[in-house]
């Protein structure tokens, strides 16, 4: 992290502002980034204190050039599970020769195999690598990430994974909003496994996590329709916000119970059927879809361009994790998104920084504009399209939070 003091001026960039409402972007406003051509960035004490064009630089602030780049909000990837320890590389390989997600879950692998692997590592090993990851996530322009828990399944697990996204958040420049995904498979193993996970280990992260938000997977070989309402209606009434996966592989009832309860968001999306896409396009909650899945499971997408048009509110994130989606780029994300969900590249990067910002309840990030913080990426691009554009390779030349510079060179 630099010790740069938190006031910069960035100066002649094209600005994608966001505009200045707060809350989701839904429908048209999702692709109106309201740019400013040559326009500049004052930021003070790590607040954006004015955005616009010809602004002076107050004594002792410094300036940066941005040289007619495009100065964007720093990424929102609201949806991760950047903690977790071991590798699915022989995983990927039966993949390769044919096996099917859910018949390696089946068989004991996947989400389980990096369960195995978590239980046997320290709190200490857990930091250190979600550390690491948080690191390059930062240096590709993303400085928010939602992680979350659920490769321990335990008590005494699942807590140790929460502690060490806490200890990682600590020393990490940005924002880490941790979410315990407690119902994230089931351990074959463990006799009782949902009803102890609904009674002791809920209680017990209500306990040392008051009001995190807790998730759950619901598919087929993983928490049914009813297990995952049990669990979350007892959270809902331990005061916790919920999110869910759902609808990856097959669509079981999900998306209105969710709807009907209110809950921050469903994931995934993939096998909706429209008529629950337009309903949950119609509610207040959240639809997050998962490009990285897609690409790297089954070619199998979110219609992203129907929700949108349904006036959904809609975000998009790596869904980072070692089973399906080995990506740390929300750069990569907008890519995938202009390709295979259906959205321009404007309509991506909406769903990337306001509403992703939205969805975690970061209300003074997502945006640039005066009283937001100074959280900002300068891209190597001049034209935001080329994020849809391209992919693979490095797009952020430098990444301020706070008005400090954390990542990449000026």
């Amino acid at each position: 992290m630099s010790d740069e003091p938190g006031d910069a001026l960035i100066r002649g960039g094209r600005v994608l502002t966001m505009g200045e409402a707060p809350g989701a972007r839904r429908g048209k406003a999702l692709g109106e980034l309201h740019a400013i051509d040559n326009a500049d960035v004052l930021i003070r004490r790590g607040r954006i204190e004015a955005v616009g064009v010809g602004l002076g630089a107050p004594p002792g602030v410094r300036t940066i050039e941005a040289d007619g780049r495009v100065v964007a909000p720093a990424f929102v990837d609201c949806h991760t599970h950047a903690c977790w320890a071991g590798d699915r590389l022989d995983e990927w390989e039966q993949k390769q020769r044919g096996a099917t997600y859910l018949e390696l879950l089946e068989g004991g692998g996947g989400i389980m195999s990096t369960v195995r692997a978590v239980r046997g590592a320290s709190e200490d090993e857990l930091a250190d690598s979600l550390s690491a990851r948080l690191a390059v996530m930062l240096s590709e322009g993303t400085a928010h990430a939602e992680v979350k828990s659920g490769y321990g399944l335990t008590t005494r697990d699942e807590l140790k994974m929460l502690g060490a996204i806490a200890r990682a958040s600590a020393s990490f420049p940005g924002t880490v909003h941790p979410t315990a995904c407690i119902g994230h498979a089931i351990d074959p193993d463990i006799s009782g496994f949902v009803e102890r996970t609904i009674g002791e280990t809920l209680d017990a992260v209500h306990t040392e996590f008051p009001g995190i938000t807790i998730d759950a997977y619901c598919e087929r070989g993983a928490w049914s329709l009813a297990e995952c309402l049990c669990l979350f209606d007892r959270a809902l009434g331990l005061g916790h916000p919920v999110r869910v996966h759902a609808d990856q592989f097959n669509s079981l009832g999900m998306v209105p119970e969710a709807i009907a309860r209110g809950f921050v968001s469903v994931d995934h999306l993939e096998a909706t059927t429209g008529e629950d896409l337009r309903a949950l396009a119609a509610s207040g909650t959240f639809g997050v879809m998962l490009a990285c899945s897609g690409f790297h499971v089954d070619g199998r997408y979110g219609d992203g361009r129907a929700f949108v048009d349904a006036g959904g509110a809609l975000a998009i994130a790596t869904n980072a994790n070692p089973g399906s989606a080995p990506c740390l780029s929300m750069a990569m994300t907008i890519a995938l998104a202009t390709r295979y969900l259906g959205l321009s590249a404007a309509e991506a990067i909406g769903a990337c920084t306001a509403n992703g910002a939205a969805l975690l309840g970061l209300d003074d990030r997502g945006r640039i504009a005066p009283g937001m913080a100074g959280d900002l990426v300068i891209l190597r691009h001049t034209d935001e399209r080329q994020l849809g554009y391209e992919f693979g390779g490095r797009h952020a030349d430098a990444v301020f939070v706070g008005g400090r510079l954390v990542a990449g060179s000026l």
